[in-house]
């Protein structure tokens, strides 16, 4: 995958570069009504402990049964992926005691997960892509959570989480700097709100990351690595690595050595703390849980999954610069979530795309990101934007009257061809009123008539003033037009 890293990817210490080589393992939390082996409700933010069954509180004799639709989420998040589905696959236990583990382990997969290797294309930056490989992706149940600061003497367990369904994947280490990462993430994060699979809201815990970080001299063998644990925004995750990466550089050039361990991120002082010593695997005393057998699926549900997946951000982006003629920058923005890309469909059918991406990318986006607000509150329509650029397409009104209607659209609402009717803001076509404007300026101004004669960049000057004089409703086109001729340009 990345083998040779850029000069520009180095980390400069004290004693010459270093790379940093990243790993991540995400959680996300499958859509789904009901948790991994239960029918208790996954629904977030309910009073605690009022979201828990018998098999969640792990009550004597209770036993699993596998929710259905979290295996199909799994599947279709894989082949999202591009990656190998296994037709045979094996829920084991992970031994470690927890007070908000109740069963005294997590079941998870091993050895045998439902999804194997794949790899996902990421765009870091307007020019520059990457392929990071995926190693699998597992199904596993999510432990409940251990309040630590409603009490000062007591911890409390709240289990409305324990038994949620959660998909863990594994990248190889194949991030080269916390920019790699954050795009990467980001990326994921696309591709399972496309699928359905998990709605990637980081702030309510349904996208967490652990990040495993190590650093070594341009070509040597990788270092020890360090697992952060449970970062939980993207911005963090670049700022983890970054710290991480300092902290490590900083003891191996003292002549010290990375220890392999468990370190959480804490972002008021920017800094990573230890948590433990790394455990291994041997130390769950994984084996397969003797209450779930095997998980067996055949080809004609993997092809029928396949078959009603949606069109996914790639395929997207390349029809996008296909069909509609965008440049690739453009067209990534446009895809970055599912609404934004159905919305610019909407306002482009049967225009002119490159006009609806400027509009939809610059004005609309422009405004939305401005006022902390998504494209499922904007308070301009699809409709309306489009009825916008037609308006402009057929000269009704220029650019630049168009902001202002759309100005008056963001605010008040309404119909824009009613508005710039109603309003007057329609563009002056009619070339004797244009006319009259012009000879006005060239009489009052023989200097600069003298000037532009000499000096055809000066019609710039000119044009100014007639826009100014129509109140900015004359048609650009037929200014133009009448300067030229009447200056003899």
């Amino acid at each position: 995958m990345n083998t040779h890293v850029k000069p520009s990817k180095l980390v400069k210490g004290a004693t010459g570069d270093w790379e940093i080589i990243v790993g991540m393992e995400v959680h996300a939390q499958v859509t789904s009504r009901a948790k991994l082996f239960s029918g208790a409700s996954t629904e977030f933010g309910g009073e605690p402990n009022s979201h828990v069954s018998l098999i969640d509180a792990a009550m004597p004799g209770m036993l699993p049964v596998i929710n259905a639709e979290c295996v199909a989420q799994a599947v279709r998040t894989g082949l999202g992926l591009k990656a190998q589905i296994n037709l045979t696959s094996v829920f084991d236990r992970k031994n470690y005691f927890y007070p908000d583990l109740p069963q005294g382990y997590q079941i998870s997969q091993y050895k045998s997960p439902i999804v194997g290797e794949g790899e996902v294309i990421v765009d870091v930056s307007p020019t520059e892509q990457i392929r990071v490989g995926i190693e699998r992706l597992h199904l596993e149940q999510d432990a409940g959570k251990s309040l630590h600061d409603q009490s000062a003497t007591e911890s409390l367990v709240d289990l409305n989480r324990s038994g949620v369904a959660l998909m863990e994947i594994v990248s190889k280490p194949d991030l080269r700097s916390a920019d790699e990462a954050r795009a990467y993430v980001s990326k994921l994060r696309t591709i399972m709100r496309y699928l359905g699979t998990c709605d990637g809201n980081m702030e309510q815990g349904s996208l967490r990351a652990d990040v495993n970080v190590s650093v070594r001299r341009p070509g040597d063998p990788l270092g020890t690595r360090c697992e952060i644990k449970n970062v939980n925004s993207i911005r963090f995750i670049g700022q983890a690595i970054e710290a991480e990466a300092r902290r490590q550089i900083g003891i191996i050039e003292d002549g010290g050595v990375i220890e392999q361990e468990t370190r959480l991120f804490d972002p008021t002082r920017g800094e990573t703390r230890s948590m433990r010593s790394k455990e291994e695997a041997h130390d769950y005393r994984y084996f397969p849980d003797p209450d779930l057998l095997p998980l067996h699926l055949d080809q004609s549900y993997i092809e029928t999954l396949a078959a009603d997946l949606p069109e996914l951000p790639d395929e997207k982006r390349a029809r996008f610069i296909k069909d509609y003629a965008l440049p690739p920058y453009d067209a990534g923005v446009l895809v970055a979530d599912r609404e934004s890309a159905d919305f610019f469909e909407s306002v482009a059918k049967g225009r002119d795309a490159k006009l609806a991406a400027n509009w939809v990318i610059n004005e609309l986006f422009g405004r939305l990101n401005k006022e902390g607000q998504g494209i499922a509150t904007s308070p301009v329509s699809a409709e309306q934007l489009a009825a916008i650029i037609d308006l402009i397409s057929d000269g009704t009104i220029s650019g630049k009257i168009a902001k202002d209607v759309f100005e008056i659209v963001w605010s008040e609402g309404g119909d824009p061809r009613a508005l710039v009717e109603s309003r007057g803001m329609k563009q002056v076509t009619d070339t004797g009123a244009i006319e009259a404007a012009i000879d006005q300026i060239i009489a009052s101004n023989p200097d600069k008539v003298a000037q532009a004669q000499q000096k055809p960049t000066m019609l710039g000057w000119f044009v100014g003033q007639a826009m100014k004089a129509t109140g900015g409703k004359a048609n650009p086109q037929a200014v133009n037009t009448l300067l030229k001729a009447k200056l003899g340009i």
